[in-house]
């Protein structure tokens, strides 16, 4: 993503711009002047960071969940979680013992398949290659991914 920018003396005043923000601004708009580097001393471009397990889990339910329940059926199910058991978008990643128990609630049993099918495509997305394994849930691979921290994204 290229981002032109107004010309500045120093780096020191294009880092003040980003101080400036307020708390709320920050919260929304999440940018720091760590997040760019220059480009022919004109114009920003924005660094790209390898993606976080967290990160692309969230990607691959939204992925699956769309795929199959279509955006209107995503939408109820998110609805559900967030609404009952008090998680917002961002935590599915963060609290996926939270999430899995609150899908199970809504989908029964046929939430364990929908959470094979979103590691699957988590699984996918990070070079690897699932395997399903006695006695784990879903919570117990989404830690087991963060522990070896693998990310070739």
């Amino acid at each position: 993503m290229l981002l032109t920018s107004n010309v500045f003396d120093s780096d020191s005043e294009y880092k003040q711009l980003f101080l400036i923000q307020t708390t709320n601004s920050y919260n929304l708009n999440h940018i720091t002047s760590e997040d760019f580097i220059w480009q022919n001393g004109m114009s920003l471009v924005k660094i790209s960071k390898k993606p976080e397990v967290d990160d692309l889990l969230l990607s691959a339910i939204d992925e699956t969940m769309r795929q199959i329940f279509n955006e209107a059926g995503t939408k109820v199910i998110y609805d559900y979680l967030i609404n009952n058991h008090h998680l917002k978008l961002e935590e599915f990643a963060e609290k996926p013992e939270v999430f899995s128990a609150g899908l199970e609630r809504l989908m029964g049993s046929a939430a364990r398949v929908i959470e094979q099918m979103i590691l699957k495509n988590l699984y996918r997305r990070l070079g690897l290659k699932f395997e399903e394994k006695k006695g784990y849930g879903f919570p117990d691979y989404i830690k087991e991914l963060r522990k070896s921290a693998v990310v070739k994204a």
